[in-house]
């Protein structure tokens, strides 16, 4: 495995109930989209077994602002989980427009797999472990 782990990539548009009173997206939406990559980036490679056994709820969000989406934008939404210990996986978000790259936002999160029978945190196997996590590469989105 790479010092890193595989990043995911997924182009949303700007939708009109995006949009506040200061016509440009507002901040909720950007925590949507936090949100609906990590989901997408699960489901898109963990296995069928492991998304029954596994659901994940984020015990911390931290969302960095840095230019605004406004109407008519596509976004570009790229992840990648970095440090994981026990019980929880952190994991970065890049949120850009995607005709010109432009940063607009950085998120950190903190994941915790749950067992769904039980509701209680559950500890991963192995190969979830490789196939998500960093070995301890924890370099923030604007580190490159």
């Amino acid at each position: 495995m790479s010092s890193r782990s595989p990043r995911f990539e997924l182009v949303v548009p700007v939708l009109a109930s995006d949009i506040d009173e200061l016509g440009h997206v507002n901040n909720t939406v950007y925590l949507r989209w936090v949100q609906e990559v990590a989901t997408a980036h699960w489901r898109a490679l963990a296995s069928p077994a492991a998304q029954e056994a596994i659901v994940w709820v984020v015990v911390r969000h931290e969302i960095d602002y840095k230019a605004p989406a406004l109407p008519g934008d596509d976004v570009l939404l790229r992840t990648w989980v970095g440090h994981a210990t026990r019980l929880t996986f952190e994991r970065f978000t890049e949120i850009l427009r995607a005709r010109d790259q432009l940063h607009l936002s950085n998120a950190r999160t903190i994941w915790c797999p749950i067992n769904p029978e039980t509701n209680r945190p559950t500890r991963v196997g192995a190969d979830v472990r490789a196939q998500f996590s960093s070995n301890g590469d924890a370099r923030r989105p604007e580190d490159g």
